[in-house]
């Protein structure tokens, strides 16, 4: 390994830049960028396992508040396209999602489903604070669910 990617991976590894890198991986990945936070999540813990807690808080904030991002790009595309439009615009593919309200962003942890979720409840107006507080939920499951069963496969670390 380089001497530069072995002294990066140093300092992303001291508790102090690992939770603040990690926030800012779990941050970007809720967004529509392609990138998971898991792998920065499971790292991180396999270098620094007395941060579990706190790490998985670091990761739940950064990506509930990327998701929160999410929702007011979406809110924000939607006003921009109805000013455009000169009218009220309407998706009548996702209907059925209007009967769900905030609660289907509990589903914002889904692979490939779960960033665009959080924009199309902005787009179509669900209340901002019970998104969020929904996407806290759903991430925050998916933290620890995902943690713990990749750290019980892989208890020794990853095989290099």
């Amino acid at each position: 390994m380089p001497d530069w990617l072995s002294s990066l991976l140093h300092w992303l590894a001291m508790p102090e830049a690992g939770l603040g890198a990690l926030f800012v991986v779990a941050f970007v990945s809720a967004t529509l960028l392609p990138m998971g936070s898991e792998a920065a999540l499971f790292g991180l813990l396999k270098l620094n396992p007395d941060l579990l807690w706190p790490a998985i808080a670091v990761a739940t904030a950064g990506n509930t508040l990327g998701g929160a991002l999410s929702w007011w790009m979406g809110a924000i595309a939607h006003k921009a396209v109805d000013k455009a439009r000169h009218r009220k615009t309407e998706l009548h593919a996702l209907g059925w999602l209007k009967r769900f309200g905030p609660k289907a962003c509990l589903m914002s942890w889904m692979p490939l489903i779960g960033d665009p979720l959080c924009a199309i409840a902005g787009w179509l107006k669900f209340p901002f604070w019970p998104c969020v507080a929904y996407m806290a939920v759903g991430k925050l499951v998916r933290y620890v669910v995902l943690t713990l069963a990749l750290l019980k496969v892989f208890p020794g670390g990853l095989p290099f």
